[in-house]
């Protein structure tokens, strides 16, 4: 299972973390996934790290604003995204799953989803 939070309301620019923290004694074997979702919009992908934090991914749109990392002995992924623009407006999913390098940021590598925190970026 899987539990995501800190998504609120903040100005362009600003920052917040995002928090995904799971069950389960297995958790430090799976790749976590951050996705988002705006209205209207199908799901994307955003951050992916692997199960040992050694590599990371990004979708173009964040690289070098966000940054995804993970704390195995708390069960817990990060998402910390700074300079948030107004388009980054979106439910913010963490996913766990063993996709292979190429599937990474294919919704359907991903098993378990957690049930979303929404981030609003006002301009």
């Amino acid at each position: 299972q899987l539990q995501a939070s800190g998504g609120g309301l903040v100005q362009s620019t600003g920052s917040l973390r995002l928090s995904c923290v799971a069950s389960g004694a297995t958790f430090s074997s799976y790749t976590i996934g951050w996705f988002r979702e705006a209205p209207g919009k199908e799901r994307e992908f955003v951050a992916t790290i692997r199960s040992s934090g050694g590599n990371t991914y990004y979708t173009d749109s964040v690289r070098g604003r966000f940054t995804i990392s993970r704390d195995n002995r708390k069960n817990t992924v990060y998402l910390q995204m700074n300079s948030l623009k107004p388009e980054d407006t979106a439910v913010y999913y963490c996913a766990a799953g063993r996709p292979i390098l190429s599937a990474v940021a294919d919704t359907n590598g991903y098993y378990y989803w957690g049930q979303g925190t929404k981030v609003t970026v006002s301009s």
